[in-house]
């Protein structure tokens, strides 16, 4: 097995027995859905109901505002009781409130079965548009920006993202073992739009049933392999993953499509060929709920919108005499702690993680001031110096931390991983980065 990695990152334990063995179990949720107008990069969309209006599976709930934006469709059916802030994991947010019927009807056309072979591109990517797919690796990038680079014939890879390099997180691993060909299909829908590309699945080696399985439904395809790659943390970044599968750097402030690139996770792969053929727009995605506060850890098909409690109550609860400690969106290495499981799940939502222990908390009180060891350089994927990086944001250097690309960090949290002194960098870096945006957008 011809296995790739990059230069840098770390080793953190995996974790990903816990949830892995068992098959995708689909959730239907109990209590009011709740829909954030921003679960993705770029403008927040724009609410299209009011309160007191029936909807259906399917139907646009708030419409994309821009061309960098996304709409968001409704998971069931039922009535809008509010528009509303509400909690959600990144804070208070306008969303629309859903009370499911329990019906689950659907708007006319959603479901029906497309036939692709009279599909032409520019139909593919408004068809990726109208049904709201985002990047659903994590970042929330609207897909059908993604896809309409300024010259498609330049275009000669894509990549389809299976690494799930994330400690504890399986649901990557789970779709690729039930749904791959439906997977393979969402990439050859993507060939069409580009036609000098060949796809790539990029799978880490610590998933051989995955590989397994993706390397048999590939053999039949000409244009389509599978490229193991070294189970290392983050594998999965989108610069590393262009580096190890064409052996081209994105140097800083390029974008994948500028070096022949389109990269997508296989989830939105998935969601993509969902829209094409089926006619479905994303209401639904797999989540991992997992973490050793959790009774029964496992991967489930959720409806978006529904209330993260009700998915850790779906897996058994707590363990008895149990008292979790720290609950992330997430996983360990880049997961957003959550102060309440009374959160929606959105499109870019993964996994809930909920532990024993606090080890921020432990790190917090064993931290000392930098012993200059030179180790969270060697660990960074991106060559970035997180030392020099962490003295100008803490004597608020602002000017002096752009110049040496400090907003270039992807804040995987590696550097704080490796840190002997227990540094809070990662946390450093996200805040001194949001104070520059704020500023410039100013």
């Amino acid at each position: 097995m011809n296995v790739k990695t990059f230069k840098g990152g770390v080793h953190p334990s995996e974790m990903k027995e816990m949830s892995l063995g068992h098959p995708i179990e689909t959730y239907l949720p109990k209590g009011d859905l709740i829909f954030p107008v921003s679960q993705h990069i770029g403008k927040p969309a724009k609410p299209v109901v009011a309160k007191g209006d029936q909807v259906l599976v399917g139907q646009v709930l708030a419409e994309a505002d821009g061309f960098v934006s996304a709409n968001i469709c409704c998971s069931v059916s039922g009535k809008v009781k509010a528009v509303e802030p509400r909690m959600t994991a990144g804070g208070m947010a306008t969303c629309i409130v859903v009370e499911n019927d329990g019906k689950y009807e659907k708007a006319p056309g959603v479901g029906e079965i497309r036939e692709v072979d009279t599909v032409s591109d520019k139909e593919i990517i408004s068809i990726v548009q109208a049904a709201g797919i985002v990047g659903m690796g994590g970042a929330g990038f609207p897909t059908h920006v993604k896809l309409s680079p300024k010259d498609p014939d330049a275009i000669d890879y894509v990549i389809a993202n299976g690494c799930e390099c994330e400690p504890y997180i399986t649901c990557d691993d789970r779709l690729m073992q039930e749904h791959g060909r439906a997977i393979v299909n969402g990439i050859k829908l993507l060939l069409e739009l580009f036609p000098n590309a060949k796809g790539v699945v990029a799978i880490e080696d610590n998933k051989p049933e995955a590989i397994k399985i993706m390397e048999e439904i590939c053999h039949v395809e000409k244009s389509i392999s599978v490229q193991p790659v070294l189970s290392k943390y983050p594998e999965g970044g989108e610069r590393n993953l262009i580096s190890v599968i064409s052996g081209r750097d994105l140097r800083l402030g390029q974008l994948p499509a500028d070096l022949g690139c389109i990269v997508c996770n296989v989830a939105t792969l998935y969601a993509i060929y969902r829209a094409v053929h089926r006619n479905e727009p994303l209401t639904e995605r797999l989540y991992t709920v997992t973490g050793d506060a959790v009774a029964n850890p496992k991967t489930f098909r959720v409806k978006l919108g529904t209330q993260m409690s009700e998915l850790v109550e779906a897996a058994g609860g707590f363990k008895e005499g149990v008292q979790p400690k720290k609950a992330l969106c997430g996983g360990p290495m880049m997961g957003i702690a959550l102060s309440t499981l009374d959160c929606p799940i959105c499109k870019n939502n993964n996994a809930l993680t909920i532990f024993t222990e606090d080890p921020v908390e432990k790190a917090e009180l064993e931290a000392t001031t930098c012993i200059r060891c030179g180790r969270c350089a060697q660990a960074c994927p991106l060559h970035l110096v997180p030392q020099m990086m962490a003295l100008y944001a803490e004597s608020g250097n602002l000017e002096r931390y752009e110049k040496i690309y400090g907003l270039d960090c992807i804040q995987c949290g590696s550097c704080t991983y490796v840190c002997p002194a227990k540094r809070p960098l990662t946390q450093l870096f996200k805040q001194t980065k949001a104070q520059i945006l704020a500023a410039k957008r100013k």
